[in-house]
């Protein structure tokens, strides 16, 4: 069996050549007062429209700085992002990113002005035209009937779905979630996770969505891709499109998310131990 190329996620068997993004051979640079540290390491993977794809490894392995370099806010200091083949060099509306602080909602904006605001501060759209847009999406997050309420007035749970429809509204070409509901007590957050992929199979929008959650990864994702411990780099990337929040505490969806622990952090195992098993409930490219 060939492995693939150093820090490349291995092909998906069925053809990659229409691939929405692609990170190819990417690594990420921040500067200390002390020096100069590396975030991630020639990480590569492609996303394909309507992926649901995470990006799963624990605290400091660089999935977030990543997901801010596939939006435009940091440049890489190797290799190149292409969104439908363009390079990525800038932030822009074709990449929206909903993060973890739903609190940045304006409190001065009732519900459908904040999902109205990018599209008219962008000038994507008029008023009339962002007025309906605005009340389309709350209708798909079920907060029609909140449209004139105001942020205070809300959950976390419904300030999370406002900035959703806030940024479903803008229709980007991929929608960009950072540990979106990590702050959520877990109730809710099980609520948000059931509430987007049921948005997901109407809208079908293309998803990067950030996680340090075993769990929520198997959950949400179709694809995962695994990050090893500081500086990140490509550990393996796992196919778990038949897991849905109706697997929890199955047995299977439980062995598959011991295999993942493994593959995160067993530093003894080699990778080419747990390539060479055909499982049944995950598949994995290394």
């Amino acid at each position: 069996m060939n492995a693939p190329l150093p820090g490349r996620a291995a092909s998906n068997p069925i053809a990659r050549s229409e691939a929405l993004l692609a990170v190819d051979h990417v690594s990420l640079e921040y500067r200390t007062p002390q020096r100069v540290v590396r975030a991630t390491h020639q990480v590569s993977f492609e996303i394909d429209p309507a992926d649901r794809y995470v990006l799963l490894g624990p605290s400091g392995c660089g999935k977030s700085t990543l997901l801010k370099a596939v939006a435009g806010f940091l440049q890489p200091s190797e290799g190149e992002i292409r969104l439908q083949g363009q390079r990525v060099d800038a932030p822009g509306p074709d990449r929206i990113v909903v993060f973890q602080e739903f609190d940045q909602l304006p409190p001065w904006k009732t519900v459908k002005q904040n999902v109205m605001f990018p599209l008219l501060a962008s000038r994507t759209l008029n008023k009339k035209h962002a007025e309906e847009r605005a009340l389309h999406y709350l209708e798909k997050v079920g907060l029609a009937a909140f449209a004139d309420a105001y942020p205070h007035t809300l959950s976390g749970g419904m300030k999370a779905r406002v900035a959703i429809a806030r940024a479903l509204a803008m229709q980007p070409k991929i929608l960009l979630m950072d540990e979106p509901f990590a702050a959520l007590d877990a109730l809710t957050r099980r609520k948000m996770q059931e509430e987007l992929l049921l948005l997901w199979e109407e809208v079908r929008f293309t998803l990067l969505f950030v996680t340090h959650s075993i769990e929520e990864a198997l959950v949400v994702g179709n694809r995962i891709l695994l990050l090893s411990p500081h500086p990140g780099r490509v550990r393996a990337e796992v196919h778990s499109h038949q897991y849905d929040l109706h697997s929890l505490g199955g047995a299977a969806f439980q062995e598959s998310a011991r295999r993942i622990h493994r593959l995160l952090f067993d530093e003894g195992q080699a990778p080419e131990t747990e390539r060479e098993h055909d499982f049944n409930d995950i598949r994995i490219a290394y």
